[in-house]
């Protein structure tokens, strides 16, 4: 299966989608079984479905009110390289929080094999 433009564009649309719906079947149907999941590239790996699972579970009880977006991507096949924003209202203090990152995907099968991401983060006040 060939990896294009609009079919990397589907991948990070439910992939946005999963993560402001906090929706952890979903979020897992979109990475293999062995998936590698790094939020910071210099930081060990989260290994597999159910550590990935967690992380979108620990997501949910720290933010509400998600907004992704992908700003811009590049596909060299088998990779998907983004540009993205995202937003979200911490629970704990309800301090808007910013983030940009760029992120690379690496895909097998049409699922997502390997993510790395670099974020930048950015606090707000609380609202």
């Amino acid at each position: 299966m060939t990896l294009d433009h609009a079919a990397a564009e589907d991948v990070l649309e439910r992939f946005g989608m999963t993560w402001q719906a906090f929706d952890g079947d979903a979020w897992v149907e979109l990475f293999t079984d062995d998936a590698e999941f790094r939020e910071d590239p210099f930081e060990p790996a989260l290994v597999g479905r159910n550590a990935i699972r967690a992380y979108l579970l620990r997501a949910a009880e720290l933010q509400e009110q998600v907004d992704f977006t992908a700003e811009r991507h590049w596909v060299v096949d088998p990779t998907i390289l983004v540009a993205w924003h995202a937003s979200y209202i911490a629970r704990q203090d309800r301090v808007a929080v910013r983030l940009a990152g760029f992120m690379t995907l690496e895909m097998r099968d049409g699922r997502i094999a390997r993510l790395r991401q670099w974020v930048r983060r950015r606090d707000g006040t609380a609202g």
